[in-house]
């Protein structure tokens, strides 16, 4: 057997680190690093350069046991963090980093197998915001989904048949005098973002990256961020413009003095950002409160107070005649998303006489 260097020492018996410097142009000087197995005969067998899964490999090879520091939650966690979690998108890692904060204080600690589904119910009774732990347990559960497949369990997903937290879906509906108060008081940046998303369909997130080069003839492309789902809206019909093709050949006349190629700027030019979206619509959802109690109508101001700029995209999904139509619009693959979440007017029923 190959004698351990010092730098070998940290490694299980019969497995070795091996080093090497990149010559290209572009990783000059870049460190490269593998592991390998020598088995008895003095073969090489390649682990990879993964650290973990190389020690998993090795475990395989001795017939032993895999490590335990590798099967406790902390280094699972760690290791999903580190190389599932980049992989999607924006919004859903910033989801997922806040859930794995509130999963870490509870499971760190314990070995993956010592996990059962009633400890999971034990969590989510524990947890006071019911929602939020139904988001929590859908990300340990496919952590634990992960694991089995780096072959770190063999055991069932403990999170599968538990039961969830009930949640009723926001079924706020903004009508037309919500509406109009707000988009009275908003600043034209404000309305062309409220126009742009009730017409669209589409998330907050989504309207806001919409640009100029978004256009293809005579259909707007949208890739919704969340789902990557894919969309060409149309802006003309038999080669008249559309009530959203007119609505962007006026911004991109309004905008036409500034270089950004967003169609949402604000009249610095500047594009859009979340944040400003979100105080221009404070801005203007107070201003409308006040106007409606100033009046004396203190069921509008309520009613004002509970409109968030989220409930555009349900506001266009109910005034769609065509629940097929409106699914499509929203990029649901199935119907029934769009009528128990998205649709919040009542069914047209006739009166009785």
């Amino acid at each position: 057997m190959r004698p351990r260097s010092k730098e070998n020492r940290d490694l299980p018996p019969n497995m070795y680190r091996r080093k090497r410097t990149s010559k290209s142009k572009k990783q000059s000087g870049k460190e490269w690093i593998s592991y390998f197995y020598l088995d008895k005969s003095g073969k090489e067998i390649s682990l990879g350069t993964d650290l973990d899964q190389a020690r998993l490999k090795w475990a395989e090879l001795e017939a032993k046991e895999k490590p335990q520091d590798l099967r406790i939650m902390k280094a699972i966690f760690d290791r999903y963090e580190r190389d599932i979690i980049p992989k999607k998108g924006a919004r859903t890692q910033k989801d997922n980093l806040a859930e794995l904060r509130q999963l870490r204080p509870f499971f760190d600690e314990a070995p993956i197998d010592a996990i059962t589904p009633a400890l999971v119910a034990q969590y989510r009774d524990k947890r006071s915001a019911k929602v939020r732990a139904n988001r929590e347990l859908a990300t340990l559960s496919h952590v634990f989904n992960m694991a089995r497949e780096w072959g770190l369990t063999a055991k069932e997903n403990p999170c599968q048949g538990v039961r969830k937290n009930k949640e009723k879906p926001r079924d706020f509906y903004a009508n037309d005098t919500v509406w109009n108060a707000v988009y009275r008081k908003a600043v034209p940046e404000l309305k062309d973002a409220m126009d742009l998303a009730y017409l669209t369909g589409q998330r907050p997130a989504d309207v806001l990256v919409m640009r100029r080069d978004d256009i293809e003839g005579d259909y707007l492309v949208v890739q919704q961020n969340k789902t990557q789902k894919k969309l060409r809206i149309m802006l003309a019909v038999d080669g008249i413009a559309n009530s959203l093709g007119t609505l962007i050949t006026q911004m991109a006349a309004r905008n036409q003095q500034h270089s950004s190629s967003y169609l949402i700027v604000s009249d610095r030019g500047k594009r859009m950002s979340a944040p400003m979206l979100r105080n221009r619509w404070d801005e203007a959802r107070d201003l409308a409160k006040s106007a409606a109690l100033e009046a004396g109508d203190s069921l509008l101001a309520a009613r004002i107070a509970q409109f968030q700029f989220r409930d555009i995209r349900p506001k266009a999904a109910s005034e769609i005649k065509d629940i097929e139509d409106a699914s499509l619009l929203l990029g649901h693959t199935k119907g029934d998303i769009t009528e128990r979440v998205y649709r919040r007017v009542g069914a047209i029923a006739k009166p009785s006489k």
